[in-house]
């Protein structure tokens, strides 16, 4: 048995791609996955596969019934545990980060070039599959959001708070 957790990007924020959480479980169950959860209205899914599975099913899924396309991403409970164990910042300023997942690492030429921008009271450090982010000022205000990152790595990510990535982990068992 295979245990997942779904990341979906871009999905009910300002009111478009609008996804209740009760149909995307039920979703998730008409393709055959088991113990289907949900965590808040991002898109954090934690479920069970009697076999390996792609995010393209999923996705295409969500596609195929809405309209619509959402990039997901797939990893299990010990890569949220090793993100969070190589977290470079102190336990107080982990806590306020942000972890936004990689779909896929990005070139070492954007990466060098993004490593160089340097912001005010915001910290990032990137690896192959996680950025890193504190802002003391507060994420809203940050230079360095989501559309930063994916404009300059040439990646699509997804971000979520500490408090969820521990949620998630708790989830997965």
């Amino acid at each position: 048995m295979y245990r997942y957790i779904a990341l979906l990007r871009g999905i009910n924020v300002g009111g478009h791609k609008k996804l209740p959480m009760a149909e995307l479980r039920s979703l998730m169950e008409e393709l055959g996955f088991t113990e289907v959860s949900t965590y808040i209205q991002s898109g954090n899914v934690v479920f069970s596969s009697e076999r390996e599975v792609s995010s393209e099913v999923i996705s295409n899924a969500i596609e195929a019934k809405y309209g619509w396309h959402v990039p997901v991403l797939l990893i299990t409970g010990s890569v949220i545990k090793k993100i969070l164990k190589d977290c470079p910042f102190p336990q107080e300023e982990k806590e306020k980060s942000y972890f936004a997942l990689l779909f896929k690492p990005p070139s070492t030429e954007d990466l060098e070039i993004t490593r160089s921008y340097n912001f005010p009271d915001e910290e990032f450090y990137i690896t192959t599959k996680c950025i890193y982010l504190y802002c003391s000022a507060g994420y809203g205000r940050a230079k360095t959001g989501g559309n930063f990152f994916e404009k300059n790595l040439r990646v699509t990510i997804t971000s979520r708070n500490y408090r969820t990535m521990i949620k998630l982990l708790e989830m997965a068992g």
